[in-house]
């Protein structure tokens, strides 16, 4: 039986007790220059879903509430890990402006919009979030 790491967490850097600033002084290292680059293929803003009245279509949405926010939770502790350390933090999530409906699971229409919104972006200059959504 095979269970998907994003049970755990979706996102991961190292273990926050990790101490970087011992580890190089222990090592002989002077401090570097950090810099960390997250790419979430995912939304960060609440998706707003109409449910119906049965248990598995109320389940089904919890679930998915959750596995949101957890994602989101992850961004949080890697930013906190990244500030206790130094680590200069840069974000990258698909925009709340990325409006393409997505009708099936590999939809080449959205993938293609996707892929656009996201070289468009870049080709301007990506704007890299400096912190997790909602912390500003």
């Amino acid at each position: 039986m095979h269970v998907d790491g994003g049970t755990m967490a979706q996102v991961f850097i190292y273990p926050p007790a990790l101490d970087l600033k011992k580890l190089e002084r222990e090592a002989g290292i002077e401090d570097r220059e950090r810099i960390l680059y997250i790419i979430r293929n995912s939304r960060l803003d609440p998706e707003w879903a109409s449910v119906e009245r049965s248990v598995m279509s109320i389940a089904e949405r919890a679930l998915s509430s959750l596995i949101h926010s957890q994602g989101i939770g992850d961004l949080y502790r890697i930013y906190l890990t990244a500030q206790k350390d130094g680590v200069d933090y840069h974000l990258a999530f698909i925009p709340e402006t990325f409006d393409e409906p997505h009708r099936e699971e590999f939809d080449t229409e959205y993938m293609r919009a996707l892929y656009r919104t996201a070289y468009d972006m870049a080709a301007e200059g990506y704007p890299w979030a400096k912190h997790p959504p909602g912390l500003r």
